[in-house]
């Protein structure tokens, strides 16, 4: 089970309604950051996000309406006398740009961080979920994040109630698996199913990509970048950016339960024409807004 927050959901520049672009995910007791724009701290502050559980920041790319966030999110952390290390993620090449917002001016972090630059493929393990990123196609180098929890076996009750399988007995069986029930050798597999664990995926600022489609197979919830509606499609493709109807269609390709569309330019103060596009084509999608939630059990 994990708790998406949307702390900004606007694209490029702040409104009066949306901050830029940064999306809290906690697990477990930790929160990790994906991309940490400009007054993200204040956003955790108003949407009840502790700033002490931080533990991991993966960021997308460069661009200033991504990143600079973190020069006050980490003075602050340091104000409040954090101790424990923090790790910040970021495509290759660009640590140099971490390294300056950590650095500008001159400022002691009293803890330690740590700079990794990724490239495709897995750049998290944890004991229940795996974070992996992938490469979308901006005008800079640029890399979205999957999460996913590990599957889990799960006991069928109603099997298990039936045999009358019980206390200890659940210990001898995941442990030997298989157990003895009135002379009759009973196997864990007749007794479990598989959970499949669950899956967010983050994706912005990029073109469509098949490859994002790939990246999010079955996921739970896809945040997909929507910086245009579709009359706009020719000025996205220029900017390289996304319509509400090409972040639909990866949401479809990719089988994915639910679409957040995210990181709107400016000139929509209503996202509801966006809305209309996706859902004609996926018809679970939603806008994101500043302070949004999403409980994912």
């Amino acid at each position: 089970m994990f708790k998406i927050t949307f702390l900004g959901t606007s694209g490029s520049a702040p409104t009066k309604e949306r901050g830029l672009s940064s999306v809290a995910l906690q697990h477990e007791g930790t929160v990790m950051l994906f991309d940490c724009g400009e007054g993200t701290q204040r956003q955790m502050q108003l949407f009840g996000v502790n700033i002490s559980k931080v533990r991991h920041i993966f960021i997308t790319h460069a661009h200033a309406d991504h990143v600079l966030g973190i020069a006050g999110l980490l003075r602050t952390m340091s104000l409040y006398h954090r101790q424990d290390p923090l790790t910040v993620y970021f495509p290759e090449g660009y640590q140099s740009v971490i390294e300056s917002l950590i650095k500008f001016d001159n400022a002691i972090i009293g803890f330690g961080i740590v700079l990794k630059g990724v490239r495709s493929g897995t750049v998290l393990q944890g004991e229940d979920f795996s974070v992996r990123a992938f490469k979308l196609n901006h005008s800079v180098t640029c890399y979205g994040y999957s999460f996913a929890e590990k599957d889990k076996t799960k006991f069928i009750s109603e099997k298990c109630r039936k045999l009358g399988i019980k206390g200890e007995m659940f210990k001898e069986i995941s442990k030997k698996g298989h157990i003895t029930i009135k002379g009759e050798r009973v196997y864990l597999k007749d007794v479990t199913e598989l959970e499949r664990g669950k899956k967010f995926v983050y994706a912005t600022d990029t073109r469509p990509l098949a490859s994002t489609a790939k990246a999010a197979q079955h996921a739970d919830v896809l945040v997909h970048e929507t910086t245009y509606e579709d009359k706009l499609a020719k000025l996205a493709k220029e900017r390289k950016h996304s319509t509400s109807v090409e972040a639909a269609q990866i949401a479809k390709k990719a089988n994915a339960s639910k679409l957040v569309l995210y990181h709107f330019s400016t000139r929509y103060k209503d996202a509801s024409v966006l809305l209309k596009e996706a859902k004609s084509i996926f018809p679970n999608s939603v806008v994101a807004y500043d302070g949004m939630s999403i409980t994912v059990k």
